[in-house]
């Protein structure tokens, strides 16, 4: 029978169980669907008097099976299998535990009812995918629950079976073995009259536009330029004004139109490109993580605070070493006062938050702290002799065999090491600010780092809730050498004829979270202007800036003046400064079109990236995209810089970059050896075949 294998058919009496048999996380592939449908025929010739649907392993599924996307589709089709739900005379139910998420959740959706596990997860996570539910979700869910549905299918973010019980798609919350519970509730319940989804009307009369485009207006007021979410709203809006064949043709519309798109292909390139950069392709099989129980952070500041607060989250307990009882106690309270914010803002228990706190300790007693850690990860003061003082005690201190790990976002991995005698078990692990909210960690192996200590790092990573991508050892690494490359020219279109606002105004219209200018500005002007005193470089702009004592929104005047409230607004004294300066070095300003400033903030990095490339820094393309979306704030939907360069064309890219070096006299621009090779023969990034070698 096709499909088969993928479902498998289990008779208890006459409640018959479906269960989805497609690990790791049950995806609808067309093996799935096919037995499925065979199986819902199978039950009702054979007198089932209920039939129930469960997910074999962890979940009951995760949805649409993606590497599908773009192929010819087989039969049946999603569709398929829930006209044969709604039209069959047996009750189908749906039992869920661990996730029912896109596909997986529709398909609970056509069933007459579902019962799931405490804790278990429902949603509907397309509009992170690029487009829309596709199978019915934005129709049935509407018909269940109202207006709530807008919030869930926007927002993509799922709620817990509780959750999802109060607000009335599923019908019960079974505690123990879900499978005999649900079968169990599934016999009992039988002979009861279910309306489907499709059919429900109550929660869809009475629609009232004005406050449904009250709560779109608010849901995608962060959405800066991303499709998905307003065709999620138009497709929902249909639920509650059309038919519902005539509200699936909406769905279905939204839903070509977008995953056909570049944000679609943009954000499925991160999507697959996130688990792509978990594979180190030069790692041996045989490499195991060293056991870590227990963390020790030195450095209490706001990076060792939330990298301690990161472990804590993921029940990892940890310490954090400070040179004074004042600095250790400044570091916890910030801590506190950080998890205090979660909790009052309801997205953290009180319980959760003391369970947390209990895992969290500290004591400026070094040498005993250090001895008792089965990883320590140093994070102080920026500053190459300081961190080899504290490397060389941390060597004596630990014991034999523990990693030793540096929390540099740009010093020189190797030379950290050469100040103890285990080279072998030092690396960087470089977390973005703030740590306990930011996603990435640039592992950086240094030319000693063992297979053991760099899969240490990897794993504590994931184990932390971090996305870990490897990367080699040089200024800068990845990230942090690819954005300086465009401070130069950040600095002449200021010269030529831009303003700071028309600079961020553009990035952030491409889907940046925040312009470079006003990034400049929160993080400090006074931090770029120590790194570039220390590298001998000049800014003539922004040290202008500096030296008229505008640091930031710290003093509340950077390129930008802030009121009381930190809200930016143009600065006067900025556009003198940058006038002044124009006269004074002869540079004649112009009007400067939208799109040569993307391009000229952006293909610098693109060109950095392909350097980084060549020098084996990066193992592959997808792991620098990966890094800048979930390290820099570049819109996923954008795809990272190397999609970029991808959808512009190598060729595009290469002529481009040629044209701005000769007019602004900018060497660095001059197009790489690597993107020269790929324009030459019609490639780009996507084909490149293996990895570089880090």
């Amino acid at each position: 029978m096709a499909g088969e294998q993928f479902v498998e058919h289990a008779r208890d009496g006459d409640v018959h169980v479906l269960r989805l048999a497609n690990p790791p996380v049950n995806t609808l592939r067309t093996e799935v669907r096919a037995g499925l449908l065979d199986g819902i025929q199978a039950a009702q010739r054979e007198g089932a008097r209920a039939i129930l649907l469960i997910g074999n392993g962890r979940n009951f599924s995760a949805g649409a099976e993606m590497t599908e996307f773009g192929k010819p589709r087989k039969p049946p089709s999603l569709p398929e299998v829930f006209d044969a739900i709604e039209q069959s005379k047996v009750p189908v139910f749906a039992a869920i535990h661990g996730n029912a998420l896109g596909g997986g959740l529709e398909l609970a959706l056509a069933c007459h009812a579902r019962v799931a596990t405490p804790g278990a997860q429902v949603g509907l996570p397309e509009v992170k995918r690029g487009f829309v539910p596709g199978a019915g979700g934005t129709q049935r869910l509407p018909r269940l629950i109202g207006l709530e549905a807008l919030r869930i299918i926007v927002s993509g973010e799922p709620v817990t079976a509780e959750e999802a019980q109060k607000l009335g798609f599923v019908d019960a919350v079974l505690p123990g073995d879900l499978e005999h519970a649900a079968v169990a509730w599934a016999r009992e319940n039988a002979g009861r009259q279910f309306t489907l989804a499709r059919h429900r009307k109550d929660k869809i009369e009475g629609f009232d536009a004005a406050k449904f485009d009250e709560a779109a207006k608010k849901l995608t007021a962060r959405s800066r330029g991303q499709e998905s979410p307003l065709g999620c709203v138009a497709a929902v809006r249909a639920a509650f004004t059309q038919p519902f064949e005539e509200g699936l043709n909406v769905e279905r519309e939204q839903f070509t139109r977008l995953v056909q798109g570049e944000q679609s292909q943009a954000l499925r390139h991160i999507f697959f490109g996130e688990r792509e950069a978990q594979r180190i392709p030069d790692l041996p099989a045989d490499a195991k993580p060293l056991p870590v129980n227990r963390l020790v952070v030195i450095g209490g500041g706001t990076m060792g605070g939330g990298i301690a607060m990161s472990a804590a989250n993921f029940g990892l307990p940890v310490t954090i070493v400070e040179t004074s009882q004042e600095a250790l106690d400044r570091g916890l309270k910030r801590c506190e006062a950080n998890w205090q914010r979660t909790v009052s803002s309801g997205r953290l228990s009180q319980a959760e938050y003391e369970k947390r706190r209990a895992l969290l300790s500290g004591t400026t007693d070094f040498e005993k702290a250090v001895g008792e850690a089965d990883l320590v990860i140093e994070a102080v003061f920026e500053n190459m002799e300081v961190k080899k003082e504290v490397f060389g005690r941390l060597d004596k201190a630990a014991r034999p065999g523990v990693v030793l790990a540096s929390n540099t976002s740009t010093l020189n991995i190797d030379e950290i090491a050469s100040a103890t005698k285990r080279p072998e078990l030092v690396v960087g692990m470089h977390f973005f600010s703030p740590a306990n909210v930011m996603r990435l960690l640039e592992n950086v192996k240094g030319k000693a780092s063992s297979p053991a200590a760099i899969a240490t790092a990897t794993e504590i990573g994931k184990r932390i809730g971090k996305l870990p991508v490897l990367v080699g050892n040089c200024d800068g690494f990845v990230g942090n050498r690819m954005t300086g490359k465009r401070g130069p020219q950040i600095e002449k279109l200021l010269l030529e004829g831009c303003l700071p606002q028309d600079i961020d105004r553009v990035m952030e219209s491409y889907g940046m979270a925040m312009g470079p200018l006003a990034t400049g500005d929160l993080a400090g002007l006074d931090i770029g202007a120590a790194v570039r005193k220390a590298r001998g470089t000049v800014a003539p702009v922004a040290d202008a800036v500096v030296a008229a004592g505008r640091l930031g929104q710290k003093t509340s005047k950077g390129y930008y003046d802030y009121d009381e409230n930190r809200k930016r607004l143009p600065s006067q004294e900025v556009e003198r400064i940058i006038l002044d300066l124009a006269e004074k070095m002869q540079v004649r300003r112009r009007k400067i079109e939208d799109q040569e400033i993307l391009e000229r903030v952006l293909l610098p990095m693109v060109n950095e990236g392909a350097r980084i490339l060549e020098e084996g820094i990066a193992y592959r393309p997808i792991d620098i995209d990966v890094i800048f979306v979930n390290g820099f704030g570049w819109p996923a939907f954008r795809g990272g810089p190397m999609f970029f360069a991808d959808r512009l064309g190598l060729k595009a890219v290469r002529d481009k970059l040629a044209h701005y070096a000769e007019v602004t006299g900018d060497r660095n621009l001059q197009p790489t050896a690597l993107i020269e090779q790929l324009a030459k023969e019609g490639g780009s990034f996507a084909t490149l075949k293996g990895p570089a070698k880090v």
